[in-house]
């Protein structure tokens, strides 16, 4: 009876596995904000080729 006692006790004071899970919220939420900037600056990137594409195929389109 007192290994079980013994066990539980180390059990709950053992904190790796709660480490464990804040590194991996962490990771998710990093995940989360490079996906977030990635497909913000995606939808820019391509306005800014659109233009481009514009410009080089109707020049008076540019208004240089």
């Amino acid at each position: 009876m007192e290994k079980v006692i013994l066990a539980t006790r180390s059990f709950l004071r053992d904190e790796e596995g709660v480490t464990a899970i804040e590194y991996g919220l962490i990771a998710a939420l990093i995940a989360v904000a490079v996906i977030a900037t990635v497909y913000l600056v995606g939808t820019e990137l391509n306005s800014v080729f659109v233009k481009i594409k514009t410009c080089l195929t109707n020049a008076s389109a540019c208004g240089t």
